[in-house]
């Protein structure tokens, strides 16, 4: 039995970040940046999900500059 996706991951759009994610084949800092930049604003936490992101972008740039 698969679970209900929770509404933050959906948006009003329906669109579920892994979908982008895949379709883009961003792999896992960028597609977590997109996980926390999509859902900011459904949580009531957009704030600690942009510093997520952040983090995450930090570390993919810090991979490219290798």
């Amino acid at each position: 039995m698969v679970a209900e996706t929770p509404a933050h991951y959906k948006g009003e759009h329906g669109i579920q970040p892994f979908d982008i994610i895949d379709a883009f084949k961003l792999g896992f800092n960028l597609g977590n940046v997109v996980k926390y930049v999509c859902r900011a604003d459904l949580k009531g936490e957009a704030l600690k999900d942009l510093h997520k992101a952040r983090v995450y972008l930090d570390r993919e740039i810090a991979r490219r500059q290798k």
